[in-house]
């Protein structure tokens, strides 16, 4: 199937509206339901997981189902996303993800414009977000090498680990931290120590790419 490129990007814009929703819609319902904070995060993380599996089967034969800068950028550098279509790509999924926390707020009955006030700072964040992004990447790529039909799943799953074992609760998404920006919830991110998250994030991405591309070539491709 080949979709108009307005078309692909309502489907990053939508997707990553959901995906952001989701997780701070989820991060506010868990954080009013109870004061334990590993219980809260459990609550968050179950939606996050599960949403990505949804959102990536129904949008991923119409876009690519993205949601992520890094990952766009992954498939640019790996040549199979054209340059051209990275910046429409990155602008629809900011965008959509800072409707999604706008609308959570608005759910919830909260301040609708907000900035947050969580300090996520500190080597240990930079480098889980290195790490968290790195084995999001590797497992798209290496998921749709080997089993196409199961990345809706391997991502959410993945996800949903990388919540657990990453100091950062995996963010491993440009335009989530920066929606995350806009909501002093649960969820939320100072903006101000959004700049270094986009960054490790970035590497991450790059790294993935250079070190996927390696491990997945055949024998038979190399020669």
């Amino acid at each position: 199937m080949t979709f108009t490129l307005s078309r692909r990007l309502t489907a990053e814009f939508l997707g990553t509206a959901f995906l952001v929703g989701t997780v701070v819609g989820s991060g506010i319902m868990a954080d009013a339901l109870t004061e334990d904070v590993a219980l809260a995060l459990l609550g968050n993380t179950l939606p996050t997981g599960a949403i990505l599996v949804v959102l990536i089967t129904i949008l991923g034969p119409i876009s690519g189902a993205h949601f992520n800068p890094a990952v766009s950028l992954a498939f640019v550098i790996n040549k199979t996303m054209p340059v051209a279509e990275l910046a429409p790509y990155v602008i629809a999924q900011i965008a959509g993800g800072i409707v999604g926390s706008l609308v959570a707020h608005a759910m919830f009955d909260l301040t609708i414009f907000q900035m947050s006030t969580t300090v996520r700072s500190g080597t240990g964040q930079w480098i889980a977000e290195i790490v968290a992004t790195f084995g999001l990447v590797g497992t798209i790529l290496a998921g749709i090498r080997f089993r196409g039909d199961a990345v809706p799943w391997l991502v959410g799953l993945y996800i949903t680990a990388a919540y657990w074992f990453t100091a950062s609760t995996s963010f491993a998404n440009p335009a989530v931290a920066i929606a995350r920006g806009f909501s002093d919830t649960f969820a939320g991110i100072r903006m101000m120590d959004v700049p270094a998250f986009i960054l490790a994030q970035i590497v991450g991405s790059v790294l993935a790419v250079i070190v996927l591309t390696w491990l997945l070539r055949d024998t038979k491709d190399a020669q």
